[in-house]
């Protein structure tokens, strides 16, 4: 693919997120692009599929525009000419990416898995908790509730009727990530982000218990 096609996706993904303040902005679609770049450079794999799906990952997000088809993601894919085989590749891999309690999925290909890792990887670390309590936020979500746990084992449907707390997306989600990357290379990038985690959650409690 040419590289304008990736500017121009970056340009449609602009306009359908502008305004967005959960943290499913421009700027996550552009980190989880350069993201999977890296990996796919380390792990192999059909780079313009992997850059165009991941550039396209949200634009049809469930907990942003519902069940639509991926009409966005086509939309754009029809006005590039992108062939037909490609961007049914596309549409099956931004369907295999999202989380879903014990209902997720292991992509069945490649670039698949590399797209999913990467956007699992800016769920977690430093940008994965500004994004938590950002996302928590918008949704008017309490960010701890004393005696109040977080729910385990959650099917796709529970997990996304869940209105829990924002600490507790820590144990329902994040902390959960690092064991569901796919690939050495995001396996070994995830280490790092979740030990920050598991270290601001221990001054957060510590913090908010008024012992240190």
């Amino acid at each position: 693919m040419d590289e304008s096609v990736f500017d121009r996706a970056k340009e449609f993904a602009k306009g359908i997120f502008d305004g967005d303040s959960s943290g499913h902005d421009l700027y996550h679609t552009i980190r989880v692009h350069d993201l999977a770049r890296t990996i796919c450079s380390k792990e192999g794999g059909d780079m313009g599929i992997v850059r165009l799906a991941a550039l396209l990952h949200d634009v049809d997000d469930r907990k942003l525009f519902g069940d639509n088809g991926f009409a966005n993601a086509r939309r754009f894919m029809d006005s590039e000419q992108i062939p037909a085989k490609d961007q049914e590749f596309i549409c099956e891999i931004i369907s295999q990416v999202s989380f879903k309690g014990k209902d997720s999925v292991m992509p069945s290909t490649l670039e698949g898995k590399i797209v999913q890792d990467a956007d699992r990887m800016d769920a977690i670390g430093a940008i994965g908790i500004a994004r938590a309590f950002a996302y928590g936020g918008s949704k008017g979500r309490a960010m701890h509730i004393p005696g109040e746990g977080p729910k385990e084992g959650m099917s796709e449907k529970e997990y996304f009727a869940n209105q829990g707390t924002s600490v507790n997306h820590f144990y329902e989600k994040l902390l959960l990530l690092k064991d569901m990357m796919n690939t050495r290379t995001a396996k070994y990038m995830a280490q790092a982000r979740h030990d920050y985690m598991v270290g601001y959650l221990d001054e957060f409690m510590a913090e908010w218990e008024g012992r240190r």
